[in-house]
């Protein structure tokens, strides 16, 4: 017989980082669309309205890369829940045996999901992904930024990158990655609804309180 207990999974910084991501997402979404396909919205040119749309669009961009790198920081600090090692799930025979479970589940081979606490294997590896377009996202976003400033810090930091791939390849992969990320985030969404509602373990209201439900021997 099995009875549910209250874990804590998710720590502050996971779900801080979390929601700083979500957001600025949407907001780098939202304005990054703007500067890349302007609209006449302004009343007079007295308005700066492109101006402060850059420079909430560059600082929202500073605040997710910090939120970035604070996470990966994290994944070697944190709690097993938040560990790195949750993220590469493929490089042992076990994690890659509870990656072909959820698999099999997610295709409806297998009526129960798997029995995990924190992310299941195959989102970890899913996760691991995320993280490298996540850092794709920053490397090209702030080599943009760096051409306004050139010989500047952050162009001296990320000014190599043109010389394997032409400006107008960066703007491409910039707005691509955008794409991918705004995908990912619609499935993220459905998934976590779905295995709230299969395992009935608050995996959506976890990310919130950090509390999963979880079903022990009695």
């Amino acid at each position: 017989m099995r009875k549910l207990e209250n874990r804590y999974v998710w720590e502050v910084p996971v779900r801080a980082t979390h929601w700083i991501n979500m957001l600025s997402i949407v907001i780098l979404s939202v304005t990054g669309l703007f500067i890349g396909a302007a609209t006449t919205v302004a009343h007079s040119t007295s308005d700066y309205t492109m101006g402060w749309v850059r420079f909430v669009h560059f600082t929202t961009g500073y605040i997710f890369a910090t939120s970035v790198v604070s996470r990966i920081y994290w994944s070697f600090v944190g709690n097993r829940y938040a560990s790195w090692r949750e993220f590469v799930p493929f490089v042992t025979a076990d994690g890659r045996r509870r990656m072909m479970q959820t698999f099999r589940y997610y295709l409806f081979i297998d009526r129960t999901p798997p029995d995990v606490v924190g992310h299941n294997a195959l989102a970890g590896a899913t996760y691991l992904l995320v993280f490298l377009l996540y850092l794709l996202m920053v490397l090209t976003g702030f080599a943009l930024y760096g051409q306004y400033a050139p010989g500047g810090v952050v162009s001296r930091l990320t000014g190599w990158l043109f010389l394997v791939i032409s400006n107008q390849g960066v703007r491409l992969a910039h707005h691509l990655t955008m794409w991918l990320l705004i995908a990912f985030a619609i499935h993220h969404v459905y998934s976590a609804w779905l295995m709230d509602v299969k395992e009935k373990g608050g995996v959506i209201s976890s990310i919130f309180g950090g509390y999963k439900s979880i079903r022990v021997k009695g």
